[in-house]
């Protein structure tokens, strides 16, 4: 193993490790190293790297040693020939939950299908009862990324598209701005490759004048703050993503003029109260343009994301964003959910998880009335936005580590077809529910099911996990007893429109008959 990826650089740096979590990094790095010593992946590397490189970016998320020790031997239950039993003697239940969940998650596919691509998110959210198994499962998936162009070239469109449309979207939902504009990138430059190299040819010139802009802006506006006492703890220059900023240029007609936040210059500075000191400083030298000055302090976004924007007139004949926010919300957009689920770091600000505990069952919730004053997303599905707030004082970050899921894990099971699309429907869901969710056609010609491949019943109860394959044959049709074993909406509803129809030419015959009788009623 070369000195770069040593097990000391690993344990390097990392704050308030003990020697039990120290001994734990240190016996999963062995056991993965001897585990998987005869692996190797597309690019030829030891399959080791693979895991190695996923503990590193678990460490770059401030995660806690069991999340590394978890990352160093995600693959340890699929891809070695050590039980689920010795794996839990070896290292705990904890690890093994982890492990597993980040296994099971692997195991589900994304092949394109538009009408399954949010059941697979809130699958993702709902089954990872421990938020860590997502951030493993992401930063296991951030490193295939990196290395993607060693994989067979049939397979990179459909990876790329299941990171876009599937595990960036996820990243977002948990507010890890750290991971989730890499993994956008990543993935745009092989799922649309000529979309990615049109927006690299707009952006490159437009990128390099807008820092020169923005770095002569830098210098005059760090001496007025300072002439005011306000320090700034830190300054950056932050560049839009290219798939952020494709998206934009879509909706521009592809005028990068008309996109006013290809670059912003970032102030980090020690307070609140400073944030908006130094936001009206700024507004006192340069005139911000209508509409675009945006107090995500005082209404954070849904995921959590906290910061003053505002575009500004640089007196040059052009525009400049600048974000200004504290250290605490720094860390918050770049790791998210990541930030509050570190044990070791105490008491959080509980505030900062008020838009995750729309994911918490409402069993384990004090709840409250929605305030109208309480931002919304539209981007974000009914099964979050229509989750009330949470008391903020309800839940611990140690809590909520462990306990957290989606409310929909409470109402819903999650199904899988033979090919690995998710279903997700109402608890105790049918086989004929399945059926209906699939496609009215498969429901209307149902004539059997395979539950985990054996035959049930029609009012075979679903359970979370299963796969369900449905038989049909043209002759099969509804009947009145179908009603019964079903459960959805859009079950019963074609359910009974198939059997009325049915009895449309009974009424028919029976009108025709009465008319003939009346008839020779007459006659005679």
């Amino acid at each position: 193993m070369s000195a770069s990826r040593t097990v000391e650089e690993l344990l390097k740096g990392l704050p308030a490790v003990n020697t039990n979590d120290e001994q734990l990094i240190r016996k999963a790095y062995s056991f993965a190293e001897e585990a998987h010593k005869d692996q190797a992946r597309y690019s030829g590397e030891p399959y080791f790297i693979h895991l190695y490189e996923t503990a590193l970016i678990l460490k770059s998320l401030d995660m806690d040693p069991v999340t590394i020790a978890a990352g160093l031997l995600h693959d340890s239950i699929e891809d070695t020939q050590i039980t689920s039993e010795e794996f839990k003697e070896k290292f705990g239940e904890e690890i093994f939950l982890l492990v597993d969940g980040v296994t099971k998650l692997g195991k589900v596919k994304y092949r394109g299908v538009e009408r399954h691509v949010e059941s697979l998110r809130k699958f993702f959210i709902a089954t990872s009862k421990d938020i860590r198994v997502l951030i493993i499962k992401l930063s296991d998936r951030l490193h295939n990324m990196r290395t993607l162009e060693f994989v067979p070239e049939h397979k990179r469109a459909r990876i790329a598209l299941e990171t876009l449309e599937v595990y960036a979207p996820i990243a977002h939902r948990l507010g890890i701005g750290h991971l989730k504009g890499e993994l956008e990138d990543l993935a745009f430059k092989h799922a649309y490759p000529a979309e990615y190299k049109l927006t690299v040819e707009i952006s490159e010139s437009y990128f390099e004048r807008a820092q020169n802009e923005l770095t002569k802006l830098h210098k005059k506006l760090l001496r007025k703050l300072s002439d005011e006492g306000i320090f700034t703890l830190k300054t950056d220059y932050r560049r839009k993503h290219l798939w952020s900023l494709y998206k934009k240029l879509v909706k521009t007609k592809m005028d990068i003029s008309k996109i006013y936040d290809i670059m912003a210059l970032r102030l980090i500075v020690s307070s609140m109260s400073d944030c908006y000191r130094a936001l009206g400083i700024v507004h006192a030298i340069w005139r911000p343009l209508p509409g675009r000055i945006k107090d995500y302090i005082a209404f954070p976004k849904p995921n959590g994301y906290q910061s003053l924007h505002t575009t500004i007139f640089t007196g040059e004949g052009s525009l400049a964003e600048i974000q200004i926010r504290t250290p605490e919300m720094h860390q918050a957009a770049e790791f998210g959910i990541a930030s509050h689920v570190q044990y070791k770091h105490g008491q959080q600000d509980s505030s900062a998880l008020s838009w995750v505990r729309k994911l918490i069952p409402s069993s384990w919730r004090i709840l409250k009335p929605h305030s109208p004053s309480q931002p919304s997303d539209a981007s974000l599905p009914s099964w979050i936005s229509e989750m009330v707030e949470a008391q903020d004082d309800l839940i611990q970050p140690q809590v909520f580590l462990r306990r957290m899921k989606s409310d929909f894990l409470e109402d819903r099971i999650f199904v899988f077809t033979p090919k690995g699309d998710v279903i997700d429907l109402p608890i105790d869901s049918s086989t004929i529910d399945f059926a209906y969710h699939v496609h009215s056609d498969v429901g209307d010609h149902m004539q059997g099911a395979k539950v985990n491949g054996k035959l049930a019943s029609f009012s075979t109860k679903l359970k979370n996990g299963d796969i369900v394959e449905i038989m049909t044959s043209p002759k099969a049709h509804p009947t009145q007893k179908w009603l019964d074993n079903s459960r959805t909406i859009l079950a019963r509803r074609s359910i009974k429109q198939h059997l009325n129809k049915d009895k449309e030419p009974e009424k028919d015959t029976h009108h025709k008959s009465t008319l003939m009788k009346k008839k020779l009623n007459r006659k005679s």
